[in-house]
C-alpha cells in the first residue's frame, strides 16, 4: 500500500469512536455541521443587523444568499485558519468574496469569538435536541422495565458480592431516575448567542448594540445574554458539566448491564442482531457490545469535560489558549454523550431479561439467610421512581 501522505484530510467518521460513529450526534457535530452553524451565524447577524438599519436589507440578502451557497471550501479554511488560530478569519474573507457589492458588510462589527461562540452553541443546541430525543426513549424503556419487573426477584450486590434480595424493577428504577436527573439537567442548561464586538463592549455598534444582541438571539433561536460572555465561560463549563453527568448516569446502565451479562451471572443479555457483539476470534461469543460502548462514552467525556472548566481561567478581555482548548473537548463531550444517548436507547429497547436466571442465583443467598424476605420495600420504591417519572412528563 502507497505509505504517502493523502491530498487532502479524511473524514472523521469515528473509526475509533464507535459509539458515535453514524449517530445523529455524529452528523450534527462534524466539521461540515461546524462550518454550516458559522455560516449560520454570520447570515443571522446580517439579518438582525438589517433589522435595525445597520446594513441594508438587500446586503442581508446577499450574505444569507452566499452563506447558503455551499461553496465555502471546508479543508481550505481548516488549513488556512493556522494563520490567524481561528476560522473564522479565512471564512470571512471567502464570504465577503462570494456575497459580491455586500461583501463589505459581512461581520460588521463582530469578532471571530463572537462567530465560534454563537455556532458552538447552535451546533450544541442541534445535538442537544437529539441527544434528549433518544434519552426520552431511554427513559421510556426504562420506566417499563420498572413497571414490569416491579417484582421480580434478584440478588443485590454490594462490592460485587450477593447482600440482600432486591427486585430487578428497583435496580432498573434506579437507573430511571439517574437518567431523568441527568437529562432535565441537560435540558436545563442555557445555550446563549454570543456577541460582543473587539472587547466585548459592543461599541461598533453605538446605542443599538443591546437590541443587535435581542435581535441576533431571536435570529438565531439561542438564549439572550445578559452581557457578552469573551471570558466568562459559564455557559460552555454548564454544559460540560451536564454532559458529563449524563454520560455518567447512562454509564452506570451501560456497567450494570455489562456485570449482569457476564456468563457466571447470565440475568440480562443485549438484543441478538446480525453483526451484533460479535468477536473476531471466538465466534461462539455474545458480547454486551452496546453497553460496552456507552461505558466507553462515559469514561471519555468527564476528561474532556475537565479541559472545558480549566478554561474558565480565561485572561483580561479575550482568552490566549482557553478559548481555542474548549473546541474540540467540547465537540467530543457533545458526540460522546449524544451518541451514548442513542446506544442506550437501543440497548433498553432490546435488554432481555431473565427471571429465571436471577431466581438460581438468588437462591444460594436465599439458603444462607435461612428466609426468602420478599421484596419488602423494593417495589415502593419502584413506583415512587415510576411516579416522579410520569409527573416530569406530564
Amino acid at each position: 500500500m502507497d505509505s504517502d501522505r493523502p491530498a487532502g484530510p479524511a473524514p472523521d467518521a469515528g473509526l475509533l469512536s464507535p459509539v458515535r460513529a453514524g449517530t445523529e450526534a455524529e452528523a450534527a457535530t462534524g466539521d461540515a455541521a461546524c462550518l454550516a452553524a458559522m455560516l449560520d451565524a454570520e447570515a443571522a447577524l446580517a439579518r438582525a443587523q438589517a433589522k435595525l438599519g445597520i446594513i441594508p436589507a438587500d446586503a442581508a440578502e446577499l450574505i444569507a444568499r452566499a452563506a447558503a451557497s455551499g461553496r465555502i471550501d471546508l479543508a481550505d479554511v481548516a488549513r488556512r485558519a493556522r494563520g490567524a488560530g481561528n476560522p473564522v478569519v479565512p471564512l470571512v474573507a471567502d464570504l465577503r468574496e462570494l456575497a459580491g457589492p455586500a461583501g463589505e458588510h459581512v461581520h460588521r462589527g463582530a469578532t471571530s469569538q463572537d462567530i465560534v461562540d454563537t455556532a458552538a452553541m447552535l451546533v450544541a443546541a442541534r445535538t442537544r435536541r437529539a441527544a434528549l430525543a433518544h434519552l426520552d426513549r431511554a427513559l421510556d424503556a426504562l420506566s417499563g422495565l420498572a413497571e414490569r419487573h416491579r417484582g421480580t426477584p434478584m440478588a443485590g450486590r454490594t462490592l460485587g458480592r450477593q447482600a440482600l434480595p432486591t427486585t430487578f424493577g428497583a435496580k432498573a428504577a434506579g437507573w430511571l431516575l439517574g437518567v431523568l436527573e441527568a437529562r432535565d439537567r441537560l435540558a436545563a442548561v442555557p445555550l446563549p448567542v454570543q456577541l460582543g464586538g473587539a472587547a466585548g463592549t459592543l461599541n461598533a455598534y453605538g446605542d443599538q448594540g443591546l437590541d443587535l444582541v435581542t435581535a441576533f438571539a431571536a435570529e438565531t433561536g439561542l438564549a439572550e445574554p445578559l452581557l457578552p460572555w469573551h471570558t466568562r465561560r459559564t455557559p460552555v463549563a454548564e454544559l460540560a458539566a451536564a454532559l458529563a453527568l449524563t454520560a455518567g448516569a447512562l454509564g452506570k446502565v451501560g456497567t450494570d448491564v455489562w456485570l449482569l451479562a457476564q456468563s457466571e451471572v447470565d440475568e440480562v443479555a443485549e438484543a441478538a442482531g446480525p453483526g451484533r457483539g460479535g468477536s473476531s476470534a471466538m465466534p461462539h461469543k455474545r458480547n454486551p457490545a452496546l453497553a460496552t460502548l456507552v461505558r466507553s462514552a462515559a469514561l471519555q467525556v468527564p476528561a474532556y469535560a475537565q479541559v472545558v472548566l480549566a478554561a474558565q481561567a480565561a485572561p483580561l478581555e479575550r482568552p490566549a489558549g482557553e478559548w481555542h482548548a474548549e473546541w474540540q473537548p467540547l465537540r467530543e463531550c457533545l458526540r460522546l454523550t449524544g451518541g451514548a444517548a442513542e446506544t442506550a436507547a437501543e440497548l433498553l429497547s432490546g435488554l432481555e431479561v431473565r427471571p429465571e436466571r436471577m431466581r438460581a442465583n438468588l437462591d444460594g443467598l436465599l439458603a444462607v439467610l435461612g428466609e426468602d424476605p420478599g421484596p419488602g420495600a423494593a417495589t415502593a420504591l419502584v413506583d415512587r421512581a415510576v411516579a416522579a417519572y410520569r409527573r416530569s412528563r406530564a
